[in-house]
C-alpha cells in the first residue's frame, strides 16, 4: 500500500504533528510507504512529490507550518485537474491519498472522492468552522496567541487612556474573537455572526472609560456594522473564490475617535495567529487525528473524515465535514455580552 499525503489552504499549527502521526503508525504497524504532496493540491495536479519516511518526520512535533508546503489551489476549477490528479496517482502507484486541510481543501477531497479516488480528511483551521467536529487542530495556539496578545494591549492602553481594537482571523465564524475576548477580559467582542450597531459599541467603549479602565475590542476580520458590507482589504479574490478581508480593525477605530473623540489605535493579528509552535491541546489532538486517519486508511474507510466528538475521535462523511460552517450560537455570543461595556 502506497499513501499520498498532503496540506492544503492556510498553514496551521498542527500539521506536522498529523503527519508525524500518519507517517509513524503507517510504516511501524501497518508497513505501508509514503509520498507526500508539496504545495497542496497543486503536488497531485503537477505531480510534485517528496520523499516521506520516518526519517523525514523526525524532530517536526513541536514546529508550526508544515514541511509539505501548502497552497490555495483548486484543481476543480482547472481544466481536466480532477483527471489529471487521478493519472498522477495513478502512475505514482499512490493508492489512498490523506488530505488535510479546512473547508476548501476537503471541498476537493469530497469531488475527488466521488470521482474515484480513495481519499481520507484531517479537519485542520484555526477557524474551528468545519462541521461534524467539535474542535480542529489550530484552534487552540490561535486563541492562546489572541488571548496573550490582548493581555498586552490592556497594560498599554490603560497607561496611554486609549480604545484598543484588537482585530484576529474569522470570515465568517466568530470563534476566535469568542474565545480570545472571554479569554482576555474584552470589553468588547465582534463577530460576523451578530451585525453591530457602531453607536452601542461606542457606548460600551465611553462606559468603560467612566471606570477609570480603558476600553478593549476583539473584531473578528469577516465582522460588519449592521446598515454595512464587509470591510474589503481588496477586491481580489482567490482560488475558491474567498475576497480578501482585512481593514474593519482601523475603520472602528476612526469611527470611535470620530464619535467618542476619544484616541483609538487597532492592531491586526494576521498571521501571527497562525504561525509559531503548536500548544499542547493542539500537538494532542493532530496527533489522534493522524494516527485515526492512517486507521480509517487500513480499513478502506474512504470519503470520510476524522472528528472529534466529546473525547472521541470519529469518522463522518466528506459530505457532513463540509455541507455548511459551523458558526458561532447566539446564545454563545449571548454568555460574552454579560461582560460588554
Amino acid at each position: 500500500m502506497r499513501v499520498g499525503v498532503l496540506t492544503g489552504g492556510g498553514d496551521c499549527p498542527g500539521l506536522n504533528a498529523v503527519i508525524r502521526a500518519v507517517v509513524r503508525k503507517g510504516v511501524q504497524v501497518y508497513g505501508y510507504e509514503f509520498v507526500g504532496f508539496r504545495a497542496g493540491w497543486r503536488g497531485p495536479l503537477e505531480g510534485d512529490t517528496v520523499a516521506l519516511d520516518v526519517q523525514a518526520v523526525r524532530g517536526i512535533l513541536p514546529r508550526g507550518g508544515t514541511i509539505l508546503g501548502s497552497s490555495r489551489t483548486n484543481p476543480v476549477k482547472v481544466e481536466g485537474g480532477v483527471e489529471r490528479i487521478k493519472d498522477n496517482l495513478a502512475g505514482l502507484g499512490v493508492d489512498a491519498l490523506i488530505a488535510i486541510g479546512g473547508e476548501d481543501t476537503l471541498g476537493v477531497a469530497r469531488e475527488l472522492y466521488a470521482n474515484g479516488v480513495n481519499v481520507v480528511g484531517v479537519p485542520k483551521t484555526i477557524d474551528n468552522d468545519l462541521n461534524a467536529t467539535d474542535y480542529t487542530f489550530g484552534f487552540d495556539t490561535a486563541v492562546n496567541i489572541g488571548m496573550e496578545a490582548v493581555d498586552r494591549l490592556h497594560t498599554t492602553a490603560e497607561s496611554h487612556h486609549r480604545a484598543l481594537i484588537c482585530e484576529v482571523m474569522g470570515r465568517h465564524a466568530g470563534w476566535i474573537a469568542l474565545h480570545v475576548g472571554m479569554a482576555a477580559g474584552a470589553n468588547v467582542i465582534l463577530i460576523p455572526e451578530r451585525p453591530f450597531d457602531i453607536e452601542k459599541v461606542c457606548q460600551y467603549v465611553e462606559s468603560r472609560f467612566k471606570t477609570r479602565y480603558a476600553p478593549i475590542i476583539v473584531v473578528s476580520e469577516g465582522a460588519h456594522p449592521v446598515d454595512g458590507q464587509m470591510q474589503l482589504q481588496t477586491g481580489e479574490r482567490d482560488a475558491f473564490g474567498h475576497v480578501r478581508l482585512g481593514g474593519i480593525g482601523q475603520a472602528l477605530a476612526d469611527e470611535i475617535e470620530k464619535r467618542t473623540g476619544k484616541e483609538a489605535r487597532a492592531t491586526v493579528l494576521g498571521h501571527i495567529q497562525r504561525g509559531g509552535t503548536p500548544t499542547a491541546f493542539d500537538r494532542v489532538l493532530a496527533t489522534r487525528f493522524g494516527l485515526q486517519a492512517i486507521d480509517a486508511v487500513k480499513d478502506g474507510d474512504y470519503g470520510k473524515m476524522v472528528a472529534l466528538q466529546g473525547t472521541d475521535i470519529v469518522r463522518v462523511g466528506l459530505d457532513e465535514a463540509t455541507k455548511e460552517l459551523k458558526t458561532v450560537p447566539l446564545e454563545r455570543y449571548s454568555e460574552a455580552e454579560v461582560f460588554f461595556g
